[in-house]
């Protein structure tokens, strides 16, 4: 059989050994003799399932004691709307809420919080990250949002730069959901980050939120209970029942990250997976790629072929190889290579040999 290496961008990749944990531990949960599938969630076994998976999150991202970490239903869109529907309620009515618009994701983002409030897109640009020195924010808004990468567009915020930055009086909320655990972050500079699960920590249906204490309870009236945060934290991801599967999955995952040695070596393989990967495009006149180098995506690698005739040709040899889901979202076209961490280099490496091979073909 084909060695098979799943480009996804999501649901995507999963380490092999949590694929191989759970399925050892799928019909008796370390001699309970329940699958955490029939787990009652208030159980004790399941609570120290959910116990284990924020106590090893919290540590991965050195995540400070005055922010909750929830575990929650849906995904990054579904958190497009409780974050307005959780944080307005503080503001007055006419509350603006600025947006910095890099991608598909973010300008998502903005159209569904225009339900909620104004939106003032402080900056735009889907090939690269404005420089903060032109970013035009509303005084006293409710919110700065950002997409710290984006999926779609392979649009990704260069840290190192001091990008996002700190501004001042103003809360930042972050989309972090296609590269959180892929590089060190310092958690303090943001009111709320979230995070989809199924790209780099686990199966869908689960969204992580990580939430400053200060910003609890000040949910609009029209913000559903099971979806308020703080009654989410006030009752530890419990009050309603939550994607207990998904949530024991993302344990796994959590504790596979740190048997590897946690987030600073997932960083420094990201950078090496993606050197490789974008060297090899930006090395052959067969390939583009059309995001401003520094800000690159390292999880996720959008590329075309200048002869977008042949896309279907590359993608039936690429399936041929084992090397599946390269096809590009359809609202951007070409290709896109997921490399989460997951995505071991030998992959990579298999896609680069294909990416000289099929050139080669012109």
């Amino acid at each position: 059989m084909t060695h098979i290496y799943n480009f996804s961008a999501g649901p995507a990749v999963l380490p092999k050994e949590v694929l191989a944990q759970a399925a050892a531990e799928m019909l008796d949960w370390h001699g309970s003799g329940m699958s955490v599938m029939e787990m009652s969630h208030r159980g004790p076994e399941f609570m120290s399932i959910y116990k284990a998976a924020e106590r090893d999150l919290r540590e991965l991202l050195a995540v400070p004691d005055n922010y909750k970490i929830l575990f929650m239903q849906g995904g990054g869109l579904s958190q497009n709307a409780l974050i307005p529907l959780n944080l307005l309620g503080h503001k007055p009515e006419g509350a603006t809420i600025d947006f910095i618009h890099t991608g598909s994701w973010s300008g998502k983002s903005s159209k569904e919080a225009a339900r909620y409030a104004k939106v003032n897109i402080a900056a735009s640009s889907t090939t690269s990250v404005p420089p903060q020195s032109e970013w035009k924010l509303t005084p006293g808004a409710a919110y700065l949002h950002m997409c710290t990468n984006e999926t779609i567009d392979g649009v990704e915020y260069d840290f190192d730069a001091g990008v996002p930055a700190a501004v001042d009086g103003v809360t930042l909320v972050a989309d972090m959901s296609s590269h959180i655990l892929s590089r060190r972050i310092d958690v303090s500079k943001y009111g709320v980050i979230f995070a989809g699960a199924q790209k780099n920590i686990g199966p869908a249906g689960v969204t992580i939120v990580i939430i400053r204490d200060d910003l609890l309870g000040k949910a609009l009236p029209i913000c559903p209970s099971a979806f308020d945060f703080k009654l989410v934290a006030d009752n530890e991801s419990m009050y309603n029942t939550p994607p207990t599967y998904g949530i024991y999955i993302a344990g796994l995952v959590f504790q596979w990250l740190k048997q590897q040695g946690g987030v600073a070596e997932m960083e420094r393989r990201a950078i090496a997976k993606a050197q490789l990967l974008y060297n090899a495009l930006d090395a052959s006149d067969f390939y583009e790629t059309r995001v401003a180098p520094a800000n690159r995506s390292r999880m996720n690698v959008p590329f075309y072929l200048k002869d977008e005739s042949r896309n279907e040709a590359f993608l039936a040899g690429a399936k041929a190889r084992g090397l599946l889901q390269l096809k590009g979202h359809k609202s951007v076209g070409g290709m896109r290579a997921s490399i989460y961490n997951a995505m071991p280099i030998e992959g990579v490496q298999a896609l680069v040999d294909y990416l000289n091979e099929f050139a080669g073909q012109k």
